[in-house]
């Protein structure tokens, strides 16, 4: 037989979070995760999915290095090793691949140095994400190693919906336009809405609002996507756990003239002090629903903005759809906070939409409609996998996937 298995890795400038899947039968074998690498509190949590045995080390794990050696040596205690005869490839979630990478790429020392000149536009993102490749191609340097972007499902986006009206030499010299981010997400939740409606995902006009600390909205025509929230960067758009979204780019400059904040100051603004958390001091939704429910007006003020910018992008993406399908939610908040989708919504029947308050209520893992049988657009729970896709991705690419 041949070679069935992928290790999925999503390598953080701290963290190294991984999975090994069997696209033979379409199990999970093993995941996990590193944190703190770097320093002295590191600690490694490990399950093998097969069992559900879960193994937790805590101590100092030096670098990306000697973390991935320490999952090895995991997985390896459960059969599972790196040199095993079965794993076909390793995955790499890769933040930013600008518009050269357009699907997924099988590594070599050209798609690394493509990769590290997009690091001005993923600063904090693409270099982790290299040296978790270049560590997983030393340990397995006879093994295809696949990097899967987060960017590729937006570059269909039409130039009108991809470029920002500046100078175009400008713009062209210096890579800046709207690349979008979460993009394994949207294509699995697109692809999975369909699935649920019955449909091809060819047939079926989805907006996407993947909720989790970091947040996005995107708008799917027929299995490709139109528009999206993030831009350049992952601060764009909807307001998120500590990121502003969408703001007026003269606020910056006034900041720094008026405020006297250098330029780094601003950065760590925006995106480590602002959104929820800037403005209730939280930036869990759990926590700022508790503190609704005591009736604090900071956590009220901070969600109705929260949901103010999320209807804007669904009556915008409806708009740029003409037909929309279905209105799907994913991620930490999308999956799980129950407020959220009903104030989502609220208020929008005359698009078509509606929540159930019954249906809504429910919990599961599974995809779900939320929406009344009547509703003239589909309201959909759809739990994402992004695991899964760039497994799916990678395995398809080196030739396994028959």
């Amino acid at each position: 037989m041949s070679p069935s298995r992928v290790l999925v890795l999503n390598s953080g400038s701290s963290s190294v979070k991984y999975q090994l899947l069997d696209m033979g039968d379409g199990s999970r074998l093993a995941a996990g995760l590193v944190e703190r690498i770097g320093e002295q509190t590191s600690r490694l949590r490990h399950t093998a999915l097969a069992t559900g045995d879960t193994r937790e080390q805590n101590g100092p794990i030096a670098d990306h290095q000697a973390a991935l050696k320490a999952v090895a040596e995991e997985l390896a205690k459960d059969g599972l090793g790196l040199d095993s005869p079965e794993l076909a490839a390793i995955g790499h979630r890769v933040v930013h691949g600008g518009m050269f990478f357009t699907e997924p790429t099988v590594i070599d020392d050209a798609v690394l140095t493509e990769i590290e000149r997009l690091i001005p536009v993923a600063p904090l993102h693409n270099p982790a994400n290299l040296t978790g490749i270049r560590t997983a191609m030393a340990l397995r340097p006879d093994l295809p190693q696949v990097a899967v972007f987060d960017t590729a499902f937006h570059t269909t986006m039409p130039e009108s919906a991809a470029r920002y009206a500046i100078d175009t030499k400008i713009a062209d010299r210096h890579r800046v336009r709207r690349y979008g981010f979460h993009g394994t997400s949207h294509a699995y939740v697109s692809r999975a809405t369909a699935k649920l409606l019955g449909k091809a995902p060819e047939d079926v006009n989805v907006i996407v609002l993947h909720l989790g600390n970091g947040a996005s909205a995107s708008a799917v025509r027929g299995g490709r996507c139109v528009d999206t929230s993030m831009g350049l960067t992952p601060l764009e758009g909807l307001v998120m756990g500590t990121r502003s979204g969408d703001l007026d780019p003269a606020v910056i400059f006034h900041l720094e003239r008026v405020g006297g904040m250098s330029m780094d100051e601003i950065d760590t603004l925006l995106n480590k002090r602002s959104g929820l958390f800037g403005l209730c001091g939280d930036n869990d939704m759990r926590e700022i629903q508790r503190r609704i429910d005591e009736g604090d007006r900071e956590a009220r003020l901070a969600f109705d903005i929260y949901i103010h910018r999320l209807k804007k992008y669904i009556g915008a993406y409806y708009a740029v759809l003409g037909r929309v399908d279905a209105v799907a939610f994913t991620a930490g908040v999308g999956e799980n906070a129950v407020p959220v989708r009903r104030a989502a919504v609220a208020g929008l029947e005359e698009m078509g939409l509606a929540v159930d308050d019954g249906l809504n209520a429910v919990r599961g893992d599974a995809p779900r409609l939320i929406s009344p049988p009547s509703a003239r657009v589909a309201v959909a729970v759809v739990p994402t996998d992004e695991e899964l896709e760039i497994a799916r991705q990678t395995y398809a690419l080196v030739g396994m996937d028959k």
